[in-house]
């Protein structure tokens, strides 16, 4: 049977939304769009983003799927949405207070306008379920793990889209490097998370656009003690003046390329530090795999920007990473040379097909438990 489904995935910045046909036989996309969402409210937001599904002749959905970022210890897979999922939703948002108050707002929003639809919430942190203990836990008492201070990891739609463009079974070892405005990587074996450098919140693991990624404790005790800092503060410096932004002053990848260019030495030394952090993990996860069989790179960055690509590849011969310049630079699907041992490829974020797609498996479950 083939049913149309709506994916919302709404970031901290914009709103994205996909409507996808699907079924046994069919997979095709009837409308996408992303929509900036800076000045709107989450409400103005859908209204836009309904205005252009009526002008594309689109019927009002019965099945909406919606990224969330952060499901804690409560959510480890797709749930179908009520008021007591949203109540305990609402107490997940201190882990990241950037990203769940507008996707929250606007399943809140679509539960308005579409009372009759069926709401899926789908979770970023979802695919790390599977993440060992000597993965999650951080070097913290016991008493603050069992009150869900551990790591979660982010950008699992992400590494679940690799894995679904990947030939079955994908490779048993396989690094997913998501670099973009938020950037993390995962380590997977045999189609499993088992480490990934985000932690209990999407600040952690590598600098990102404006995040400021993994710091010494330290630094924070002593912006606290000797500068008067606040929680307020902290939170701002971390999340929006950190990362790219605080090195070159600039979030724009495509900005400090053009800069770096020009021998803009602030730009460049950015550039380089953000590939430095990630060849930092891919080593890293080297060695946790034991090995490792594939690496991909997905998310803007990773997808169109062959510099960054190569300046985290470099020098990493000796994991049997060997890119071909040529393939890089045109941004093809598998970027490694003939004699690299490791399968460099560039596959693309889908994360709307995946939220449709677990949408879909959820009704479908659902259906079948009111027979």
């Amino acid at each position: 049977m083939t049913e149309t489904v709506l994916a919302l995935n709404a970031g901290s910045s914009t709103l994205k939304y996909s409507v996808y046909r699907l079924g046994e036989d069919e997979q095709r996309v009837l409308a996408s769009a992303t929509i900036k969402t800076t000045d709107l409210s989450p409400t103005a937001a859908l209204e836009r983003a309904v205005l252009h599904l009526q002008s594309a002749g689109l019927a009002e959905p019965s099945l909406i799927g919606h990224r969330v970022v952060h499901g804690g210890a409560l959510f480890t897979a797709p749930v179908s949405v009520d008021e007591r999922v949203l109540e305990q939703l609402d107490s997940l948002v201190s882990l990241a207070p950037l990203h769940l108050p507008p996707a929250l707002a606007l399943l809140r929003e679509a539960r308005r306008r579409w009372p009759g639809a069926q709401q899926v919430a789908c979770f970023d942190t979802a695919f790390h379920a599977s993440l060992p203990d000597v993965a999650r836990r951080l070097a913290l008492p016991t008493r603050l793990y069992e009150q869900g201070i551990r790591r979660y990891g982010f950008h699992g739609l992400s590494c679940e889209c690799v894995l679904a463009e990947l030939a079955w079974p994908p490779p048993a070892r396989l690094i997913v490097a998501h670099l973009g405005s938020g950037a993390s990587l995962s380590a997977i074996k045999q189609g499993r998370s088992i480490d990934t450098s985000m932690g209990l919140t999407p600040t952690g693991g590598i600098p990102m656009g404006t995040r400021s990624g993994d710091l010494d404790p330290g630094v924070l005790l002593h912006l606290i003690r000797e500068q008067g800092y606040s929680v307020a503060q902290l939170e701002h410096l971390l999340n929006r003046e950190s990362g790219l932004q605080g090195l070159a002053g600039s979030a724009d990848m495509s900005e400090l390329l053009s800069r770096a260019a020009a021998v803009d030495s602030s730009a460049l030394s950015a550039i380089e530090l953000f590939a430095y952090s990630v060849k930092k993990q891919i080593g890293a996860y080297f060695a946790a795999l034991g090995g490792l069989d594939c690496l991909v790179f997905t998310g803007g960055i990773g997808e169109h920007v062959p510099l960054v690509r190569e300046l985290c590849c470099s020098g990493l011969e000796g994991l049997g990473i060997e890119l071909d310049p040529s393939l890089n630079a045109g941004n093809a699907p598998s970027i490694s040379n003939g004699s690299s041992a490791c399968e460099v490829r560039v596959i693309t974020a889908n994360e709307d097909l995946i939220i449709a797609r677990s949408t879909l498996e959820v009704h479908r479950a659902r259906a079948v438990q009111a027979r």
